[in-house]
């Protein structure tokens, strides 16, 4: 009846010049086409039905009727398949998983690569259930049927031991990432009748679900992650559970060593290192410095060539991870050639990750330091490889015997100036009397003069390292060596005795 016109003048009239549909009466003026197809996909949800209650029509997907139709038979379905011989496809196996296996090579655009083939096997690897011979047929049918489901778990005794061998591997392994485990001393003493203590509240530094949290945050950001090691101690200093769920759950990132605190340890005793480290991973020599660096260049230049083997990429980050106190922090400083990071050399001075940018298509990752949980590691290990604040530990003086162990004596006697002692209580009141720290009485405060000798030992002041494991072999030998000559000489000397004394 023309309400459209009449809406228009009435608008008109009363000078209401806003911008705006125009009501019409019938249309509908709310809904728009996406609503109207929503609401009858409600309507449209029940099935139509006759007066005898019969369905006529039924729900939307609910139609029991069968369609009347067929595949077409057409060559374009099959169009995207291939089909290649058994040779090429063990070849493709062989050559793609050396390539996988290889840390210095990098497979590109994995995406797009069957992967899977690498993880199929052939009908004649794959296990095949032995049905009849764990049960016959008469005890799983018929009147003398025994069971419902047959057994097809094992087949004979040797695969049930297989089976409970594999189970309680993967036990252990749990226990052993199991955080509540490094709470725990060694598991070994149970067996001789003596119970487990709990550790120190300190010793479990590194451990809690926050600094995870963190560190899984830096590895899912990262594209390239770089594993920071001391120098004078690398596998003490090495997450092998991370590499293991790296290495299991992001094979596509790249993960590589940096050998830091080099300046610490001699030369031969770094590239020995760094030649046993480097048939697992690429591994770099560092000292982290502002002013005077090593193997900043090696770095960066590595880095640039993992930003143009993702040229497809705006930027790439690069995390870094690994043990409290080995400088994770002052290698960023160091590229960056200025103080960016908070550093100190107690260990907890990184509380969460942060970002740094190194160039417009590299950032750098700082990540807080982690300790894995292991029931192998001993207070006295957590303690001297600087995961704990040597000022809250109690007791320090049981640890100073170790540190002996592990020092050269011509070492210590040129770090503080003593000599001639005899156990470490004797030295630590010879270099107490000797710096004055004495209590009530003259007694030496053995306690505060440990807490300064560990903390001089993680910090550096006094030379230690561990020896590479050829290296450790070959000091074996050659002490075997010198005690065979030694033996042998004594012999001599007890023969030529016998001798001199029948004449």
């Amino acid at each position: 009846m023309g309400t459209g016109k009449k809406e228009k003048q009435r608008r008109v009239r009363q000078n209401d010049t806003r911008d705006g549909n125009l009501r019409v009466k019938g249309e509908n003026f709310y809904r728009d086409s996406k609503r109207v197809q929503f609401l009858n996909m409600y309507k449209g949800s029940k099935a139509q039905r006759n007066k005898k209650g019969e369905i006529v029509k039924g729900a939307d997907l609910q139609d029991r009727a069968v369609p009347d139709a067929r595949v077409q038979p057409d060559r374009r379905w099959f169009n995207s398949t291939r089909v290649i011989s058994q040779d090429a496809l063990q070849h493709f196996r062989d050559a793609l998983g050396e390539t996988q296996k290889d840390s210095y090579q990098v497979l590109l655009k994995r995406n797009k690569l069957p992967m899977s083939l690498l993880e199929e096997k052939d009908r004649t690897e794959s296990p095949t259930a032995n049905i009849l011979e764990t049960e016959s047929y008469a005890k799983t049918f018929g009147p003398n049927s025994q069971r419902k489901k047959p057994r097809i778990a094992a087949s004979s005794l040797e695969e049930v031991a297989q089976m409970t061998q594999r189970d309680n591997e993967a036990y252990e392994e749990k226990q052993e990432l199991n955080s509540t485990l490094g709470l725990m001393a060694n598991q070994e003493d149970e067996g001789n009748g003596w119970s487990n203590v709990a550790k120190e509240a300190v010793f479990t530094k590194g451990q809690s679900k926050r600094i995870w949290n963190e560190l899984y945050k830096v590895i899912d950001s990262s594209d390239v992650v770089i594993h920071v090691l001391d120098a004078r101690d690398p596998l003490g200093t090495r997450c092998k559970s991370v590499e293991d769920y790296m290495s299991k759950e992001t094979p596509h990132k790249h993960l590589m060593y940096v050998l830091n605190k080099c300046d610490l340890v001699p030369t031969w005793v770094a590239a020995a290192w760094i030649k046993h480290l480097s048939k697992e991973r690429p591994t770099l020599a560092f000292h982290a410095s502002i002013t005077n660096s090593f193997g900043k260049g090696s770095l960066i230049q590595l880095l640039r060539q993992f930003s143009q083997l993702h040229s497809d990429r705006k930027q790439i980050s690069v995390g870094f991870i690994g043990y409290p106190n080995t400088g994770k922090s002052s290698i960023i400083n160091t590229l960056r050639k200025k103080k960016v990071c908070q550093v100190a050399p107690i260990p907890g001075e990184t509380k969460v990750w942060q970002y740094i940018t190194l160039m417009k298509k590299i950032f750098l990752i700082d990540c807080p330091g982690i300790v894995p949980p292991s029931s192998k590691d001993t207070e006295q290990d957590v303690l001297l490889r600087g995961v704990v604040r040597v000022e809250n530990v109690s007791n320090a003086e049981q640890y100073i015997p170790a540190v002996l162990d592990r020092c050269q004596v011509k070492h210590v006697e040129r770090t503080y100036e003593i000599s001639g002692w005899k156990d470490a209580t004797d030295f630590l009141q010879m270099l107490a009397r000797k710096q004055g720290r004495l209590l009530k009485g003259g007694e030496p405060d053995e306690s505060a003069v440990a807490k300064q000798v560990v903390s001089d030992f993680n910090r550096g002041k006094i030379p230690w390292f561990v020896l590479p494991p050829q290296k450790e072999e070959e000091e074996k030998a050659r002490e075997e060596d010198k005690k065979s000559k030694k033996r042998s000489q004594q012999d001599e000397e007890v023969v030529n005795a016998k001798k001199s004394k029948t004449n």
